[in-house]
């Protein structure tokens, strides 16, 4: 029952519109269907966790500039086997910014997207189904640009939209607004 800690959470998740909702359904199906969810071995997808962090007013979120996808996104990642998608968020976060105070707003669902991710070298096209979660960090810390990224800022909402407009950021934006 590795699947359940996810699965209870998606139950409980309540989307902010039909898009959402669909990838909700559709996520909960895949991992009913798919033991190894987790695994990045599954080639047809499998299970990722990001991070979408704010500072305590709400008034900022952390974006990553990632190297590989050349956009600026949230933190997250693989789950690499680890059912517990909260903590895959908390751990990719904290590598991708360098911020070891990250703290989880609440354990449950923030957001769900199912996203196509194109073939590279031996990787097939897959898709990832993205669990993210509500984070917080004191956005006077330093922050550190990794390996994994061009570039890394803390962003005003109306600046988050200025550099990504994808469907999902800007449905956590909306989110992020209402809470």
């Amino acid at each position: 029952m590795h699947r359940q800690w996810l699965l209870s959470r998606l139950q409980n998740h309540i989307a902010h519109d039909p898009q959402e909702r669909d990838m909700q359904q559709r996520l909960t199906r895949f991992v009913h269907e798919h033991a190894n969810c987790f695994d990045r071995e599954l080639l047809v997808g499998h299970i990722t966790g990001s991070a979408w962090i704010v500072n305590p007013e709400r008034s900022k979120v952390l974006m990553i500039h990632h190297r590989k996808l050349n956009r600026w996104l949230q933190p997250g990642g693989h789950s690499d086997g680890d059912p517990n998608t909260l903590q895959v968020a908390l751990r990719e976060a904290r590598e991708e910014t360098g911020l070891d105070s990250i703290q989880p707003v609440s354990e449950a669902v923030f957001d769900v997207d199912i996203h196509t991710i194109p073939a590279r070298r031996d990787e097939p096209q897959h898709e990832h189904f993205d669990v993210r979660f509500l984070l917080q960090a004191d956005d006077s810390l330093p922050i550190l640009r990794t390996e994994e990224t061009n570039d890394i800022a803390w962003m005003t909402l109306d600046e988050v939209l200025q550099h990504a407009q994808e469907d999902s950021i800007v449905r956590m934006l909306n989110k992020t607004r209402r809470t």
